[in-house]
């Protein structure tokens, strides 16, 4: 777990336990009592205290008191500890605790020896965690769905690997099925457009956008006009295998500029050509009893002239939970696409991933269940399936929707948005609402310099404080200019001279951020980084303006240089946090603001 040092929750909570410890020596309590659902969470209203503690009301049956009468003992207790002003009992028993200064400044002195590892942990103990994100069908550009994919993945899988988990970032390349010969298609009519016949109209099904010119013209320059004396069955390989190689090509790069650098890029076609892993999938589920040859009922509401009532290969979707069981093969004998994802779930199971996250588009919501009891059912109960759903993305400029990319024909690419705001602006904003809500992205406010745009307002958060280094070193020369050093310097600070209001809510605010990195890689919900990085850049702003119109609370007072010390290494910790935090969401802390 996280270092007691480096996390105030973890320490009061250890107090809180070790109060009802004493509690059952002296006989108030049962000895052996659960203490596992015992939380310490930061209090909704300040005016409530700091944090509050859950101690007596699910301890309260078990040791046979009322939840009233043991939160009083526990906050008695409590009462007595060197970090606690004071310990209230409050409604049907929650224990509010308000913290002594000398708590928060202790762990301020803590993030500043941490420096940049303050809130990493190792929560998650070197356990394999393999993140499959963004996984766009090589069939076009990537679109701004993509993006917002690609940034909720990424940082999900930096966020875990700084709790300390052991991360594969994967991307599943969908080079199968009917997509893939629709493209090959259009890229042969793209081959004979560019050898000079006129192609007409893109006939429905194939794909319009311009970029599979490319794909004909380096046809056309590879091997002149000889495809056209091949039958399809010689061609279409040869067509297929340049177009997916030109359109991972532009995928990598559009991954690339996002900052997103997958370890993994997996094959689907791969689960045939090399063994049929899909046939060892399904005789391994046959094996357990999972898969059976059987009828389905015709689907509730469809018309019975479009049900087919056959025998086919099923999978048992039900034992697992799922609302019915799932065909593994088409009536011509091919897999279904579900078998084949059955498959490559096995691949994961097979090197050694337990725990998998899956990160799907907002049209993949009623493939879930299946999913996760396929899993169930490979694995034995053991593997958890978490999918992320990811909502849609509209876009807009200045409250109207934009139109179409020329390029792609059919939607905005990635490379568009990243072009226009940057990757960081676009990873921040594409983070900053939770994964299952459609999210509207303005490219006016995402631009914007103002306390209306997140990702600047956290940003210039970043940059203010090192201009505050800055402005320091005529009054300060000795301040070091490497944060690192500057860290280590104002550990040594005088941090017992932070009263200000406006000082302890800021080191009240960065002390809930190894908790919140915590709770963030467990429930699998990055978004949590942005939405507290706002709060404290806003803490941070709002202190700033006060010095402005108290300047007795300004960072610099020149005939206190202790004074002048302890506030910078406040400074610093607001800048060490925020900088944390973006390298987390993949997002760049600058230290000017151009």
């Amino acid at each position: 777990m996280i270092n007691e040092s480096s996390n105030i929750f973890a320490v009061i909570l250890d107090k809180v336990r070790a109060v009802s410890t004493a509690l059952a020596t002296e006989g108030v309590i049962p000895n052996g009592l659960d203490q596992s659902r015992i939380v310490v969470e930061p209090t909704r209203e300040v005016a409530h205290g700091d944090m509050a503690s859950n101690a007596a009301m699910v301890l309260a049956k078990d040791a046979g008191k009322s939840p009233r009468d043991l939160a009083d003992a526990i906050a008695g207790k409590l009462s007595a500890d060197a970090l606690v002003a004071k310990a209230e009992v409050a409604g049907p028993g929650f224990i509010n605790l308000t913290l002594k200064n000398d708590a928060w400044t202790s762990e301020l002195k803590a993030l500043l020896a941490a420096g940049t590892d303050y809130g990493r942990s190792t929560l998650g103990r070197e356990e394999p965690v393999n993140v499959e994100y963004v996984s766009a069908n090589p069939t076009g550009p990537m679109h701004v769905g993509h993006c917002r994919g690609a940034a909720f993945g990424d940082a999900l899988a930096n966020l875990l690997k700084f709790t300390g988990y052991k991360v594969t970032r994967e991307y599943y390349i969908n080079d199968a099925g009917a997509q893939i010969d629709a493209l090959a298609r259009s890229g042969f009519l793209r081959y004979r457009e560019a050898l000079g016949e006129d192609i007409g109209p893109i006939p429905e099904g194939l794909y319009p956008g311009e970029y599979v010119k490319q794909v004909g013209q380096e046809l056309k320059d590879d091997y002149s006009d000889t495809l056209l004396k091949k039958p399809e069955s010689e061609w279409k390989p040869i067509v297929r295998e340049r177009a997916i190689n030109i359109m991972m090509a532009d995928i990598r790069n559009d991954l690339w500029s996002l900052g997103v650098v997958p370890d993994e890029f997996f094959s689907e076609a791969s689960l045939t050509e090399e063994g049929d892993q899909v046939a060892a999938a399904i005789d391994f589920l046959r094996q357990g009893g999972h898969v059976y040859e059987g009828r389905l009922p015709p689907p509730k509401g469809a018309p019975v002239d479009d049900y087919e009532d056959r025998e086919q290969t099923l999978f048992r979707a039900t034992a697992f939970g799922d609302d019915v069981d799932r065909p593994l093969k088409k009536s011509d004998g091919s897999y279904t696409y579900f078998a084949s994802d059955i498959a490559y779930h096995k691949s994961k199971l097979d090197r050694g991933f337990n725990t998998m996250i899956d990160v799907w588009g907002a049209d993949h919501g009623g493939y879930v269940k299946r999913m996760q009891a396929a899993v169930k059912a490979l694995s034995g109960g053991k593997a958890n399936l978490d999918v992320k759903i990811v909502q849609l993305v509209k876009l807009l400029r200045a409250g109207e929707p934009v139109k179409m990319s020329k390029r792609a024909g059919e939607f905005v690419t990635a490379r568009d948005v990243v072009e226009e705001v940057g990757s960081g602006a676009m990873r921040f904003m594409m983070l900053y609402r939770s994964n299952d809500a459609v999210l509207d992205f303005d490219f006016v406010k995402v631009k914007e310099q103002s306390r209306d745009n997140p990702v600047f307002y956290v940003q210039y958060g970043h940059a203010r404080g090192w201009s505050v280094f800055r402005n320091a070193k005529t009054a300060l020369p000795d301040l070091p200019e490497d944060a690192v050093e500057r860290c280590r310097f104002l550990a040594k600070a005088p941090l017992n001279r932070l009263v200000d209001a406006g000082e302890v809510a800021l080191m009240r605010q960065l002390a809930l951020y190894p908790r919140l990195v915590e709770s963030a890689a467990l429930a699998h919900e990055p978004h949590r980084i942005s939405f507290y990085l706002y709060e404290l850049a806003s803490e941070f702003h709002a202190h700033w303006n006060r010095g402005k119109e108290a300047p007795h609370l300004r960072f610099i007072i020149e005939n206190d240089p202790q004074i002048s010390l302890a506030r910078l290494a406040l400074v610093q910790g607001v800048v060490t946090v925020l900088a944390s935090g973006l390298g987390v969401l993949g997002v760049e802390a600058p230290k000017e603001m151009r």
